[in-house]
């Protein structure tokens, strides 16, 4: 059975807060009545009420506590993580879009790791577990994450974010282009996408650009076979790869504008999860295309 906590969030509720707030607003109410019109003192009552409100209204976090089944080394300074969550129902129905994402901490400390989740909603569903690319970051949270070992007890919060809103680039046949766009641990939740049922097999054009430093730095080449059995033509793009390399080198924007790819703007669409940069380089470069911004997806 898992076990539910509720600890206060950084933003949560204090009294601090709300009496910090009511000593400026009662000092700032009526500094001098005779001076002041009423409607300057309703608007001021009106900000103190707001203070309160907005104090009263943060929320706390609930958090379940799962165990740790595995953890192996995915690549250089990344892990999969698995956390059983089969006795949490209320978690596994929550995770309905890949590209959502939870809080992750260690039950003696407060502070959390925000992580994209890795499997696909059905075989979390199946299985009972999340699974987690995570980069060991020295000094964090993920970096303790990445110490545990099997059985472990870490703490969840609900399932967050709007995941990738697919149906913007649906039904297949009326957007038979799309490219994916990943750099180091934003594979995760792409990862998730390929493997949720996203029809790419349905669609003739669907490429993937992952970027990564090397090869030894690059998580989940063991699945690229699968990936391009289901329809999508992995790039892998490397920015310091060893001599010997014969693939793309550099970064995956200048990798996508390098292969001058012909698509109709109309009928294309776009996944995204990386670097800012990349990112913003990319959907610069659909755009000038003619590509819709509603038809590039984020998970933020």
């Amino acid at each position: 059975m898992s076990l539910i906590t509720i600890h206060p969030s950084s933003s949560s509720w204090s009294p601090s807060c709300l009496s910090k707030n009511l000593r400026y607003n009662q000092k700032n109410l009526i500094p001098n009545v005779e001076f002041r019109s009423m409607s300057i003192l309703r608007r001021n009552h009106r900000r103190t009420l707001n203070t309160i409100s907005a104090c009263l209204r943060q929320d706390t976090t609930v958090w379940t506590q799962a165990p740790l089944t595995t953890l192996t080394k995915a690549a250089e300074d990344l892990y999969n993580i698995s956390i059983n969550v089969s006795d949490s129902p209320h978690l596994i129905s929550s995770y309905t879009k890949p590209g959502q994402y939870i809080q992750v901490k260690l039950p003696e400390i407060e502070k959390p790791s925000f992580l994209a989740i890795a499997s696909s909603p059905s075989s979390t569903s199946s299985n009972g577990e999340f699974q987690f690319l995570v980069k060991s970051i020295e000094g964090s949270i993920a970096q303790l994450l990445c110490g545990l070992k099997k059985g472990d007890v870490v703490e969840l919060s609900s399932v967050m974010g709007k995941g990738f809103d697919v149906a913007q680039i649906s039904p297949p046949e009326k957007f038979p282009s799309v490219f994916i766009f990943a750099t180091g641990s934003g594979i995760s939740p792409v990862r998730s996408l390929i493997e949720s049922g996203f029809p790419a097999n349905k669609r003739p054009d669907v490429w993937l650009y992952y970027g990564a430093r090397n090869l030894q730095r690059m998580a989940y080449q063991d699945r690229f076979k699968e990936w391009e059995a289901s329809g999508v033509k992995v790039v892998p793009v490397l920015s310091q790869p060893e001599d010997r390399w014969v693939g793309e080198r550099g970064y995956v924007q200048a990798a996508f504008a390098r292969a001058k790819h012909i698509f109709n703007p109309l009928s294309t669409g776009s996944v995204l999860c990386g670097q800012k940069q990349m990112a913003e380089e990319i959907t610069s470069l659909l755009v000038a295309e003619g590509v819709s911004t509603e038809k590039i997806l984020k998970n933020f």
